[in-house]
């Protein structure tokens, strides 16, 4: 079992969109037995009383636009026990990534990365957050989420 966690800052648009999609395309590619996907926030912004908030209105109408359900997801806290339990960490943007290593404690097995790194053009994915682009978040998302699959199963067959 491969285990991959997206992580962003608050776990209720960027990350969550990530994790959806990525089981969407698993389970189109008919991979999801092979896969673990999960996502989490680097801040607990969205835990209230110990309960994570649900994925964000505008994050979840772009999901279900492409007939991709979040039900039931909330919103989770990266841990430093997530390093040893993940094959993958991967933040949306730069801030996630500095982030991600202060709470993980590093990355001595180089298991972080951003998503729009596994692409031709590295980058941030668009912050929706900010912009009220949940589009634009979704085109990062998809082609980064694409991207690494592909290079996931690249390497399995070289090995």
């Amino acid at each position: 079992m491969f285990r991959i966690l997206f992580v962003c800052h608050g776990n209720i648009c960027r990350s969550p969109m990530a994790e959806f999609y990525m089981k969407d395309l698993l389970k189109k590619e008919g991979l999801s037995d092979r896969f673990e996907i999960a996502s989490a926030a680097t801040t607990d912004d969205e835990i209230v009383n110990g309960v994570g908030n649900p994925v964000y209105p505008p994050a979840r109408r772009e999901l279900m636009r492409h007939g991709i359900s979040p039900d039931g997801k909330r919103a989770a806290v990266l841990t430093r026990e997530d390093y040893d339990k993940y094959d993958l960490i991967v933040g949306m943007d730069r801030e996630n990534l500095g982030d991600m290593r202060r709470i993980l404690g590093g990355d001595p097995e180089g298991k972080i990365s951003l998503l729009l790194d596994h692409t031709a053009t590295p980058r941030d994915v668009a912050d929706p957050w900010f912009t009220g682009d949940f589009r634009a978040a979704w085109i990062d998302v998809e082609r980064g989420c694409r991207a690494l699959l592909d290079g996931i199963l690249d390497t399995e067959k070289k090995a």
